[in-house]
């Protein structure tokens, strides 16, 4: 049978590309202050589009940040109520020269959009916001409740998320979040994913004397701070890729072999996976390539600086040097006690005569996993298979996602992803993609979702965690 929605999504096609690239064009990196007009203009279009589809209640949510973009609709009374997430932020362009097109010039290209932020998150929250907008359009009404956040921050770690959210809980008062962020693992394999490991971040700051020094009268005599960077960053690791950090594998929960097994029976093509990307396996022993990714921690050294660094050469001993360095979490590890972890093995391993600084994130995000049989999760499921016509697997995403820590940890929800970027999409890198067909792909998914939400037993979701198998879903129930 032919879904009215879904024909007028697909006949407005071209508009919809078109009102993603004017959103691409706005310049909303959210970590530096240079781009806080583009952050403006990126609220602006998201107000104004939200207005015209009919979303009522149109506001700024603020919490000392960058403000959250709401609007809601809640003319389905007895159905459930769902936060439909995105975020407008987006990376830094940097390097600007390694772009083939300008970065906030959007530009198709063998079927795929160009620009900073169309993958992360730009283009699957459009996918979002255009399937709920037709449904306005061409029934005049939405089978569920929605009110829709779409956040300034995600790209600086969520800094003032749980403040935002805690402020503003009456307003989102929900039964459960559908992230549009996220992306999906492979565009050739249908999934869902039902995990992401936490984050922390970590600056370090170093100085071994008063200023810099002429390397020929002091080099040898005295420490060099880019010297003594180098060796207490590489004593964060083994030779063999295992952290050595003490305490850093304590509270890690261990898989069993039953979920081992899945995910061994995941089609990878690990040769493949290495050569895309011109690199070679190396990580944690006794663990698979898809295991470190997914359900092992990490920590990361994201870059470091410090001397001359410019054209041709200055013969410096430098005085200073930096670092940031990020950790990915999974379930069982606390953010808080990893960081005291990492500060005390800094300590200990930096020499007497340099002073070292540390600056651990403010709060970070612990792992989530998503409850096995959540009702939103099955319906995830079916739509993706009645989308794409496969029975999609479960998988983990390797990076993070604040919100569904944070808003579990204080509004007391879960958080199903449906986002179609890919990760292969070189978000965070230059020339960052979103392929075409993950339009098509995603409203087909978004449309057949509401669909099924708004066929849902009532109270279904009232509370999910006395429910060990809901009542109402008979198929894709896999515990």
């Amino acid at each position: 049978m032919t879904d009215a929605v879904l024909t007028h999504l697909k006949n407005d096609r071209d508009n919809i590309i078109g009102r993603l690239k004017e959103l691409v064009r706005a310049p909303s990196v959210s970590t530096d202050s240079a781009y806080a007009e583009g952050m403006k203009e990126a609220r602006k279009i998201l107000n104004s589009r939200l207005k015209l589809s009919g979303f009522e209640n149109i506001s700024e949510l603020e919490a000392g940040g960058h403000p959250a973009v709401y609007a809601e609709w809640l003319g389905a009374p007895g159905a459930p109520t769902f936060i439909v997430y995105g975020h407008y932020d987006v990376q830094p362009p940097d390097p600007l020269d390694k772009w083939h097109s300008p970065p906030f010039e959007p530009d198709i290209r063998e079927n795929r959009l160009y620009g900073r932020g169309v993958s992360d998150d730009k283009g699957p929250s459009s996918i979002a916001l255009e399937t709920l907008s037709a449904f306005l359009a061409v029934e005049g009404r939405l089978p569920v409740n929605v009110r829709i956040l779409l956040e300034g921050e995600e790209e600086t770690g969520s800094v003032t998320l749980r403040a935002l959210l805690e402020k503003y809980s009456d307003t989102l008062a929900a039964d459960a979040v559908l992230s549009a962020d996220g992306a999906r693992w492979r565009a050739d394999l249908a999934s869902v994913n039902v995990g992401s490991r936490g984050n922390s971040r970590c600056e370090l700051a170093l100085r071994t004397a008063g200023k810099d020094l002429h390397s020929g009268r002091f080099g040898g005599a005295v420490r060099n701070a880019l010297h003594e960077m180098s060796a207490l960053l590489a004593s964060l690791h083994h030779s063999d890729g295992r952290v050595a950090v003490a305490g850093y594998y304590d509270d890690v929960e261990e898989l069993d072999a039953g979920e081992r097994q899945r995910i061994a029976a995941i089609p990878f093509d690990e040769p493949g996976f290495f050569e895309a990307i011109k690199g070679t396996s190396h990580g944690e022993p006794g663990y698979s390539t898809l295991e470190r990714l997914w359900v092992r921690p990490t920590l990361e050294i994201n870059g470091m600086w410090g001397g001359y660094i410019g054209e041709g050469s200055k013969t410096v001993t430098p005085c200073e040097a930096f670092a940031k360095l990020t950790t990915r979490l999974v379930p069982g590890q606390d953010p808080a006690k990893v960081g005291s972890a990492l500060a005390a093995h800094l300590r200990a391993h930096c020499p007497t005569g340099v002073e070292l600084s540390i600056a651990l994130d403010r709060g970070g995000s612990a792992a989530y996993m998503v409850p096995k049989a959540h009702p939103l999760l099955i319906a995830a499921e079916m739509a993706i298979e009645s989308a794409l016509g496969a029975v999609p697997v479960r998988v983990r995403v390797g990076g993070s996602l604040p919100l569904s820590y944070i808003v579990k940890d204080t509004l007391g929800l879960d958080t199903i992803m449906l986002s179609f970027s890919t990760a292969d999409e070189d978000f965070h890198a230059p020339n960052e993609f979103f392929r075409l067909s993950a339009i098509d792909d995603g409203v087909a998914a978004w449309v057949r979702l509401l669909r099924i939400l708004g066929e849902q037993t009532p109270g279904l979701y009232t509370p999910f965690k006395t429910i060990s198998k809901p009542e109402g879903i008979k198929s894709h129930d896999r515990a």
